[in-house]
């Protein structure tokens, strides 16, 4: 591997955007679990609920002020490094991005404040109506970048003029064919990760014994959440494998370690892939299951990475993230289910009980939901190469001309900050675990700003 600019600018916006990416995907979801705490405690009262929702606000905060942050320095990322995606697409990555910023940005800012601040201050329709709002801009948000990124992946509703990309279709842009899987993948995946982020700290604070009330609610709620979506998960994943084979078989190839076109090809659990030498060794395989799950017949037919001599993604990277992906996601399948059952006993009791090798493992899985997204993120990326649009326009050919040591100065720069703020971001986490503010009962009223109307 070559260390020129090519490689480093690849390996920096890598960098950057596994950082960012570990933000939005707690908190697409993680304001919807805060809406659900939210309208149980206007419909019962319950303070336990406004515990759980005060409590989950503030890692909403925080972790949407880091996503901020690094996702400005992304915006950077375009211009500083990759001037030619913009100039070769900005007619159509420009209006995507603008119209993230103006239908979910400034909706979840707006009204964030409220959230965070109005406790007693509006009326209690006004902070319920906030937390929707921001709930629909963080999804609105998604929504936006990966319709964005999808049209890189199967590109549609376009034409090149004088080697720029302008549209002729905005609905075939947006909906082109991979975004309704890589949506519905990517809601899926940020539910997922806040379960295990919210079931995780309840059980470190089960653990501690600096559980609230909230704290019960919340695991209950997270446990079952996790248990129901990620079978559902499995199935998404099935249809947008499906969907990859089609517009995309070199990335499939390299995912499953296929070599030569073959029907009948195996599924390969593990191995070592060797690209130089074209095989797979020690490779552990199922016989025709390849071809069964990708398409649905025993003997059908997949192209090998034979079948893209200049033209397929590196196979090592991609073959061990999708198995990484998988076996974690399986690994929340069985936990999951596993603490459902446990709580599924335990209906009608306001105070849960668990084993304690189970809360252990559920507080070592709390950050599982990161491992299995970005696993499933650099197969997509990784997979994509050598194209920036796939099929069309390749990365060599939109990479800045920025000297390589400047890149890998910024670079180093980059994974320095990232290290401290990702680790500060932890640790705050454990402190609010284990230092959890109780929050006095407040008298719900229409007074105020409530009644003005704000």
């Amino acid at each position: 591997m070559t260390l020129d600019a090519l490689m480093l600018s690849r390996i920096q916006f890598a960098a950057n955007i596994s950082f960012h990416i570990l933000f939005p995907t707690i908190t697409i979801a993680l304001c919807w679990f805060l809406l659900f705490f939210r309208i149980r405690f206007v419909r019962t009262r319950e303070t336990a609920w406004e515990e759980a929702y005060y409590f989950w606000t503030k890692v909403f905060a925080l972790t949407f002020a880091l996503g901020v942050v690094s996702g400005i320095v992304m915006s950077f990322q375009f211009g500083t490094n990759w001037p030619g995606f913009m100039e070769k697409t900005g007619d159509i990555s420009g209006p995507l991005l603008g119209y993230e910023v103006l239908t979910a940005f400034f909706l979840e800012a707006s009204f964030l404040g409220i959230m965070l601040f109005g406790r007693g201050r509006v009326s209690e329709r006004v902070h319920l109506t906030a937390t929707v709002l921001v709930a629909l801009g963080t999804t609105l948000s998604a929504f936006w970048i990966l319709s964005l990124n999808s049209w890189m992946q199967t590109p549609a509703g376009y034409e090149i003029v004088n080697g720029k990309f302008l549209p002729t279709d905005w609905f075939a842009v947006v909906f082109n064919p991979s975004f309704p899987y890589r949506f519905a993948h990517k809601l899926l995946a940020s539910a997922l990760t806040a379960a295990f982020l919210i079931a995780g700290l309840s059980a470190w604070q089960l653990l501690k014994a600096t559980a609230t009330d909230g704290t019960h609610k919340a695991m209950r709620v997270a446990v079952f959440t996790a248990a129901i979506v990620i079978p559902i998960q499995f199935v998404a994943g099935d249809l947008h494998g499906l969907n990859t084979l089609e517009h995309q078989p070199a990335k499939v190839a390299a995912m499953e370690g296929i070599w030569e076109t073959e029907r009948g090809a195996p599924l390969t659990l593990f191995g070592i892939p060797d690209e130089a030498a074209g095989t797979t060794h020690l490779a552990i395989t199922i016989p025709k299951l390849a071809s069964l799950i990708l398409t649905h017949e025993l003997d059908g037919e997949i192209a090998g990475i034979d079948a893209f001599p200049d033209a397929h993604p590196p196979v090592a990277p991609v073959f061990y993230a999708f198995r990484i992906m998988v076996g974690v996601g399986s690994l929340m399948l069985v936990v999951s289910a596993f603490a459902a059952w446990k709580l599924w006993g335990q209906r009608g009791r306001a105070r849960i009980s668990l084993p304690r090798p189970l809360l252990w493992t559920l507080s070592a899985m709390t950050f599982s939901g990161w491992v299995a997204t970005l696993s499933g993120w650099y197969v997509t990326e990784t997979g994509r190469q050598p194209f920036v649009v796939y099929g069309v326009l390749r990365t060599s050919d939109v990479v800045t001309s920025v000297p390589s040591p400047f890149i890998g100065a910024t670079l180093v720069a980059y994974l320095l900050v990232y290290g401290l703020l990702l680790v500060t971001y932890v640790g705050v986490l454990k402190y609010m675990a284990e230092n959890p503010v109780t929050h006095a009962p407040v008298k719900v009223t229409d007074a105020g700003l409530g009644k003005a109307g704000v």
